[in-house]
């Protein structure tokens, strides 16, 4: 990273991929041994994940220190054409991540119609949520999320590898990592994701917008897990609607990957 640079999303482009892994390995000893002294942290992994995210942000507000520009950035996702951009790449994103669920729920439908002794693949009976290990997951998915991981893939992963493979490999290689971190079921949605986050990074310079998208997808994944949505947006009969619409919203994914991805290497 480059100190002399003061400017906040240049000096985030000088952050490089080796310094980034180095913190990560740093934060997971500390973690480590955090968790070694103090044994009842670490008979909880969701707890014990929280000084290790603490640690990684400590390392990017030491590498970013100094810098200015970042309050311009926020005004700017206020602007009319960045609201509704943040907007629209939150609704198609969060619509196709119901994909998975729709189309196994339909099968579920379909061969319990033909089959009625067949068990069930998807389970939506509501389950008893511990809710201090909600809390716990809805901080990490809420708001260490978004602001770290926009940080590791786009801000220093996509950065890097752009300037030695190009922008469209930066693109894929970034999100299939990132994608890799997610559950099987969602690595897809993750992936397309990920790359409108490239595009969106790429358009604005701005790493705000990103973090925007993230924060409001992960708020409105988490209120619908909470709020036991699956019982009525995977079954009869709404489902065929669910199944549609996470249809479209991957077609409109594509396509906007598709035109903005050839505008920006136009």
């Amino acid at each position: 990273m480059d100190f002399d640079v003061t400017d906040f999303n240049v000096r985030l482009r000088t952050i490089r991929i080796r310094e980034a892994a180095i913190a990560i390995v740093i934060a997971f000893i500390l973690t480590v041994a955090l968790g070694l002294s103090y044994p009842p942290l670490a008979e909880n992994e969701d707890l014990l994940l929280f000084p290790f995210l603490f640690f990684i942000l400590i390392f990017f507000i030491w590498a970013l220190r100094g810098t200015h520009g970042l309050g311009n950035d926020f005004s700017k996702l206020f602007e009319r054409d960045n609201s509704m951009e943040i907007l629209y790449i939150f609704l198609i994103n969060i619509l196709f991540a119901f994909i998975v669920v729709a189309f196994f729920s339909s099968f579920d439908t379909l061969y319990g119609t033909l089959f009625p002794d067949m068990e069930p693949l998807l389970d939506f009976t509501p389950t008893f949520v511990d809710p201090i290990a909600f809390i716990i997951e809805a901080i990490s998915s809420i708001i260490f999320a978004p602001i770290l991981e926009e940080l590791l893939f786009r801000g220093v992963l996509f950065n890097r590898l752009k300037i030695r493979t190009g922008i469209i490999a930066a693109m894929i290689i970034s999100s299939a990592i990132f994608a890799i971190g997610h559950e099987f079921g969602g690595m897809i949605s993750a992936f397309l994701f990920g790359m409108c986050m490239c595009i969106v990074y790429l358009k604005t310079d701005n790493i705000l917008m990103t973090m925007s998208i993230h924060f409001i997808n992960n708020l409105v994944a988490v209120l619908l897990e909470a709020a036991n949505s699956d019982a009525f947006l995977f079954q009869m009969p709404v489902l065929p609607i669910t199944l549609l619409v996470s249809v479209i919203a991957g077609l409109l994914i594509l396509l906007y990957i598709f035109k903005e991805t050839k505008l920006l290497t136009a």
